[in-house]
């Protein structure tokens, strides 16, 4: 049974313990805030850690994004410091560049390149001001590898990779956050689908099979183990040939 109350404060405590091991008491918690359940719910974890004045939020549009005001009322409402910087004209002369080859840009590209880019630029800021970078990821999207390797599966540490985005939620309710933040419809900037319509299946659904067991819809449960098995090389580290004598 999901005990809310004692993960938060086993998230608060494991966050703190890795800053005064690895860190400075100056170092700041560098967090990309998109507005939604993950980035929110690490970024309040982290104030409790933390303290607000060592949590710095990092809103990254890429041109214009419609709900870009969640993550500023976030971040407000936090009282964290927090920059904006747009990457898409980053992320155009990346692809203009690459154009130039010859080489044609596809779907791989095109929907995994934003979120690369990102991530450099939250190492960018990180080394400006002495930080971390938090990883936002969850476990739910981990399992069937709904994230971007060397993007959004990266980062220094990594509060809520073993917890399903059910679970996120309860924290999130358990600190306090408003339904916006925690109950965000997550959409993919690049084609406009939810999450859910991306995977073919929901969350919950997904959650009780992972911590379950229990897929009902046997087309589904392949669906799942099949996009667990493709995917597991995202968490995995990186394969290494050992010398041998």
């Amino acid at each position: 049974m999901f005990d809310v109350k004692k993960t938060k404060q086993q998230i608060v405590e494991w966050i703190a313990a890795y800053f005064q091991d690895n860190a400075s008491p100056e170092t700041k918690a560098v967090i990309g805030i998109s507005g939604g359940k993950d980035s929110s719910v690490v970024t309040a974890l982290c104030v409790a850690a933390l303290g607000k004045s060592r949590v710095l939020g990092v809103l990254m549009p890429q041109g214009d994004q419609h709900d870009i005001a969640v993550s500023y009322d976030l971040c407000n409402i936090l009282d964290i410091p927090h920059v904006e910087i747009n990457v898409k004209e980053p992320i155009q002369s990346l692809y203009d560049e690459i154009a130039k080859t010859g080489l044609e840009l596809n779907d791989i590209a095109f929907f995994n390149t934003p979120a690369r880019v990102r991530m450099t630029a939250l190492y960018a800021v990180s080394g400006m001001v002495n930080g971390r970078v938090a990883n936002t990821s969850n476990l739910s999207e981990d399992w069937v590898g709904y994230a971007t390797k060397f993007g959004d599966t990266t980062g220094d540490f990594s509060p809520l990779s073993s917890l399903t985005v059910t679970e996120v939620k309860a924290i999130g309710k358990e600190l306090g956050l408003a339904e916006k933040f925690i109950d965000k419809v997550p959409i993919d900037g690049l084609c406009g689908k939810t999450d859910e319509e991306n995977l073919g299946f929901s969350y919950a659904v997904l959650d009780r099979y992972i911590r379950e067991g229990i897929c009902e819809d046997s087309d589904v449960k392949k669906k799942i183990d099949k996009l667990h098995k493709m995917n597991i090389h995202k968490l995995s580290a990186m394969p290494m040939f050992r010398l041998i004598g």
